[in-house]
């Protein structure tokens, strides 16, 4: 049914959640803001990060470009690393890959970064294309990145794809493409979330993934 899978990264394939937090939090600390539980910053895995900024702290959206440029200056020698592959996840991308199915990477996260997470986590091969968000963030919503994807592949079914992820933006931006999408449980976004975003599945384990993907056909 599905020959296309479409995977985000934070909180899919990876748990990103010491490194991401630490980052915010360097930020933060730039504009005289102290958080003390780090769990309260876990909405920041997935959405765009100037998105995060404005929404959750209310910074104007000048201030939030700056915040992500502090966010990097931790992001880029430390918090990329502070991270772990979910088990589970290597076998679930072989399994996938052994079936035929061609596995891309859509995610919000920006290319330079992506990839240099991919190939230390031992991920980066069993993927045949990679849709990243752009440094400069012109490029972030998961829409135009799925989109971006079909396009430079030449995907015109859209019948044969499957968006994978966690949170509501992996979700709608599938629909808003017109493609079907899997929330999985095990990242940062709620069943309820998921749900009321449409998610066309639901996946409670790495496993259930490739159920879904190849049990159902």
């Amino acid at each position: 049914m599905f020959e296309n899978i479409l995977f985000d990264l934070d909180g899919t394939l990876t748990d990103p959640g010491l490194g991401i937090t630490n980052s915010v939090m360097h930020a933060l600390k730039k504009h005289g803001i102290e958080v003390a539980d780090r769990t309260t910053l876990y909405p920041f895995i997935g959405p765009p990060l100037k998105d995060s900024f404005m929404k959750y702290f209310g910074f104007s959206e000048e201030d939030a470009v700056k915040a992500i440029d502090e966010y990097r200056e931790y992001f880029r020698p430390y918090g990329l690393f502070e991270n772990e592959v979910y088990q589970g996840v290597p076998e679930m991308l072989a399994s996938l890959k052994n079936a035929g199915k061609q596995l891309i990477l859509a995610t919000s996260k920006p290319d330079e970064f992506s990839i240099k997470i991919m190939k230390h986590f031992g991920l980066y091969d069993y993927f045949s294309f990679f849709s990243c968000a752009s440094m400069n963030e012109k490029k972030v919503g998961k829409q135009e990145i799925i989109q971006y994807a079909l396009d430079e592949l030449g995907i015109k079914d859209k019948s044969a794809c499957l968006m994978v992820g966690d949170r509501e933006h992996d979700i709608l931006g599938a629909k808003a493409v017109g493609i079907k999408s899997l929330g999985v449980l095990y990242g940062y976004g709620s069943r309820e979330e998921l749900e009321a975003a449409g998610a066309d599945y639901i996946a409670e384990t790495v496993e259930d993934i490739v159920k879904y993907v190849v049990s159902e056909e």
